[in-house]
């Protein structure tokens, strides 16, 4: 447990660890602390932007999405391995996810598989996005590397904490990927935070656990069978990964993932659908809320689940 330093302290101990730090706007008054508070910090989050171009990087991850309003995180790690920092305060970077992760991270012990999306994340981590496509075969520079490394123990040696208080955006959230791609070897970069903390480096990292799969075919039966059915039987498990995609748009609420595809999940996948360009079939008719492939796919894309028949 840890109350987060000042925005000027932040930044002296980026620069102290030998950061190249770009300071964006009036990022140490940037954030989303009126959504809920932030902290106690328990440790730092790394992800991958699925982006091209780092001024294009900045201006996403400072300013977000109409679905998701900005900062997307605390910093954004260049390429060159330079730091932008574009907000202080709570971020909508990490999402909901397990708690026994977060009890993992707080004891400094190795993350357990991530199967729960419940705990906000958003209170309780340091985010950094890291400029990468996201595809599994955009290269990780060096200097990206050292700027993540020099980051993650600027912040655990402000903290106390060890090179187990960083995990991955994988490691948290079930669905998501990041970060992954040639040159990202997590056991790597946590051998390489400790040694630069002094401390030796942790015996064992959980692999990443695989995409999960959606079936259109089965969730489109389960969109039209489960807002007529009593209760909520549960036709589809899949449905559950679509409705952590959709509480991560800020789209569903959290207390409607139980995997049954009821009006609450029709109703956000319809506006899931409209933010894509999509409407009803007549003049002024919402989007149906029926999952299509080319929507469906981009909720995939986004938070880490595959489409298939």
């Amino acid at each position: 447990m840890a109350t987060p330093p000042s925005a000027a302290t932040f930044l002296d101990l980026l620069r102290a660890e030998g950061l190249h730090v770009v300071e964006v706007g009036d990022w140490e008054h940037h954030n989303r602390n009126s959504k809920g508070p932030w902290g106690p910090v328990h440790g730092v989050m790394i992800h991958h932007t699925v982006t091209r171009g780092t001024e294009n990087t900045v201006a996403i991850v400072r300013d977000g999405y109409a679905s998701l309003p900005g900062p997307l995180a605390h910093g954004v790690i260049a390429k060159s391995g330079t730091v932008y920092l574009v907000g202080y305060g709570r971020a909508n970077h990490a999402g909901l996810g397990d708690n026994d992760v977060l009890q993992a991270v707080i004891a400094e012990k190795a993350p357990p598989i991530d199967n729960e999306a419940a705990v906000d994340g958003n209170r309780h981590f340091y985010g950094f996005e890291c400029e990468n496509l996201g595809d599994g075969e955009d290269p990780w520079p060096e200097a990206q590397l050292l700027a993540i490394e020099r980051v993650a123990a600027a912040i655990c040696r402000h903290h106390g904490w060890s090179a187990r208080s960083v995990i991955r955006h994988l490691d948290w959230q079930p669905g998501k990927v990041d970060p992954r791609g040639p040159g990202m070897d997590w056991s790597s970069m946590l051998a390489r935070f400790a040694k630069r903390l002094g401390t030796r480096p942790p015996t064992s990292t959980l692999p990443a656990p695989a995409m999960p799969r959606v079936s259109l075919s089965r969730l489109i039966a389960a969109a039209r069978h489960d807002p007529q059915a009593h209760g909520t039987p549960v036709t589809y498990a899949g449905t559950k990964t679509v409705e952590v995609a959709l509480i991560n748009e800020g789209l569903l609420s959290l207390a409607r993932l139980d995997g049954h595809y009821g009006t609450a999940t029709k109703t956000a996948m319809s506006e899931w659908q409209e933010e894509c360009g999509y409407r009803g079939r007549a003049p002024g008719q919402p989007a149906d809320g029926i999952p299509g492939k080319t929507t469906l796919t981009k909720l995939g894309r986004r938070h880490g689940f595959t489409v298939v028949a």
